[in-house]
């Protein structure tokens, strides 16, 4: 998949995203999933960073849902985050949520600022995992907590090759580290009560699914707003996602540490 107008994600793949994930997710699993992911911890009335929000739904649900006091989402290109100041806006949840532009690199907030830092299916998307896992602890107040979903390869060392088309074809500068990786990155900033929890078995199905809807009614209306070759190529990239998460090497995965 190709870049358009200098973004990955594009209206084009927004809608179809939306298509067929809801309203505001760019991610599986939607709010069922977001509330997977913060599952046990109590996020009521906390101050909550969110590292690559999307089009918003997630920050929503966190708000809405789970009672976080106040979101702030971050993103790197200008049309998710248009897409999601507009789909906080309808929820009427403009002064719970805000959403701001970064470059990537360090994030720019001062040390021991929030409650959580949250994460959903963006991390992957930052090759240096370390970096980030500093930058993370850094912005994090003490007993504070960092949960997220990623998408992780299942081991170090060169893909496959089915992997390697598979990422090839999602285009969408995919920086894959293993379950192995994260933890020692999470370990080495200082985070304690580490866990680490596949999700591989859950996606294996949930994405034969969602390659079923791409093929009728979701991609079907999808096209008529996205055309039907981008549609195409998206059933492209399904057909190329589901043997590698059926070998296990793509591994959804949760994420969870604290700050002592």
């Amino acid at each position: 998949m190709e870049a358009e107008g200098g973004e990955l994600y594009h209206n084009r793949l927004v809608a179809t995203l939306e298509a067929l994930w809801g309203t505001g997710f760019l991610s599986p699993g939607g709010p069922d999933e977001v509330g997977r992911v913060v599952a046990g911890i109590d996020i009521g009335g906390k101050a909550v960073l969110d590292i690559g929000c999307g089009a918003g739904g997630i920050d929503i649900a966190l708000v809405r849902t789970h009672g976080a006091g106040y979101v702030s989402g971050i993103d790197v290109e200008d049309t998710v985050l248009a897409r999601a100041r507009e789909v906080i806006g309808e929820a009427g949840l403009g002064d719970r949520i805000g959403c701001l532009k970064v470059a990537p690199g360090p994030l720019p907030f001062p040390p021991s600022c929030f409650d959580i830092v949250f994460s959903k299916d963006s991390i992957v998307h930052i090759p240096d995992k370390h970096a980030l896992m500093r930058e993370v602890f850094r912005v994090l107040r003490p007993g504070g907590w960092f949960l997220a979903s990623d998408w992780l390869i299942g081991h170090d060392g060169d893909p496959s090759p089915e992997m390697a088309a598979y990422i090839a074809a999602e285009g969408l500068d995919f920086g894959m580290a293993s379950p192995g990786r994260y933890r020692d990155a999470m370990a080495a900033a200082g985070f304690t009560d580490i866990t680490i929890t596949s999700r591989n078995e859950w996606y294996r199905a949930a994405a034969k699914s969602e390659l079923e809807r791409l093929k009728g009614p979701v991609g079907r209306a999808a096209a008529g707003v996205v055309g039907q070759d981008f549609v195409d190529e998206n059933i492209g990239i399904w057909e190329r996602m589901i043997p590698v998460l059926d070998s296990g090497e793509h591994c959804p995965t949760h994420l969870r540490a604290r700050k002592p």
